[in-house]
């Protein structure tokens, strides 16, 4: 396998399932290349279940699901310590967690306080029960779906929830030619049976995202990054700007976009490309900005507003 062909390879495979889909299954790709979690935002029947099922079988490993319900425990999460009568003794039994791709659905239905059960293991890669801590498998990322719109029974992510997303993406409704497309696969098919791994290991894919690291970023790209970054501490409708965390974010995921253009070094067209998933859903607009735009409107202003450098090759 190369990485010439997997973008293409992936697209591909994922179209057999979810029809006109390709920008978000880059995004996907992106993102799981460097390691992040990815949220799902959009209104229920957009495929976004699927959308993760067939990512994660094309990946291989270990699979499990979580339907988020305001009953659900912190423990039912990362799991639970119990005595053992027999052996005299306190153990520990971890919960789904231990997986290669956890997926939590409907992640604004459950509690603040099970939410926040899935904070050290979407940053650190680790379960802490009792007094022992366990070190999840790797690769391992979360995919959570919600719901934009429904607000009853619902409970926000809090903003550090929203912090250790990689990304958030919108699917959006199909057009109408991709629907007709979808009715008639659909019809006596199931297509996600069909999928299976692409990658002949998890061990091949953990040297993909090892590759990352190695495109290169010009001292130029560096500064147009980060003159992005500080412009959304300092704009007029932003209440609190992208973090380091995001900082660190946004440079691994422009990266991973020139890796899959097959490209050892990033452009402008890598940095304007992911800016408004890895960033937006990081902005707290204040009360006037969140009257006048969205999170992502303010993010594709500030792109637009941003002068970027010339486009400059590897050798710079």
């Amino acid at each position: 396998m190369s990485i010439q062909s997997l973008k293409q390879d992936i697209t591909n495979a994922v179209s057999k399932v979810i029809i006109g889909k390709e920008e978000v299954t880059e995004l996907f790709l992106i993102s799981m290349l460097c390691r992040g979690h990815v949220l799902l935002e959009d209104v229920p029947g957009t495929g976004k279940t699927v959308l993760a099922k067939t990512i994660s079988k094309l990946l291989g490993g270990q699979f499990r699901r979580l339907q988020f319900t305001p009953d659900v425990l912190p423990s039912d999460v990362t799991g639970v310590e119990f005595f053992n009568p027999k052996e005299k003794q306190f153990e520990v039994r971890i919960g789904p967690v231990m997986t290669n791709v956890l997926l939590v659905d409907e992640i604004n239905r459950a509690t603040p306080r099970t939410q926040s059960s899935l904070l050290e293991v979407m940053e650190e890669r680790q379960v802490t029960i009792g007094n022992e801590t366990v070190q999840l498998p790797a690769p391992f990322f979360v995919l959570a779906t919600q719901n934009p719109l429904e607000s009853q029974g619902t409970f926000p992510l809090p903003d550090a929830q929203l912090d250790r997303f990689f990304m958030s993406i919108h699917m959006g409704y199909p057009n109408f030619e991709e629907e007709l497309q979808i009715m008639r696969i659909y019809r006596g098919n199931e297509p996600l049976k069909e999928v299976t791994s692409y990658f002949e290991s998890l061990e091949e894919f953990v040297k993909l995202q090892d590759k990352v690291a190695e495109v290169l970023i010009s001292e130029d790209m560096e500064k147009y990054l980060l003159t992005i970054i500080h412009r959304t501490r300092g704009h007029e409708y932003i209440e609190a700007g992208v973090s380091p965390r995001g900082t660190l974010a946004f440079m691994r995921a422009v990266q991973a976009r020139a890796l899959l253009e097959n490209r050892s070094y990033v452009t402008p067209d890598d940095v304007k490309r992911v800016a408004p998933y890895v960033l937006s859903h990081r902005l707290q607009l204040n009360l006037e900005g969140s009257l006048r735009m969205t999170k992502r409107e303010v993010m594709e202003d500030i792109l637009q507003t941003t002068e970027a450098p010339v486009e400059v090759g590897a050798s710079s």
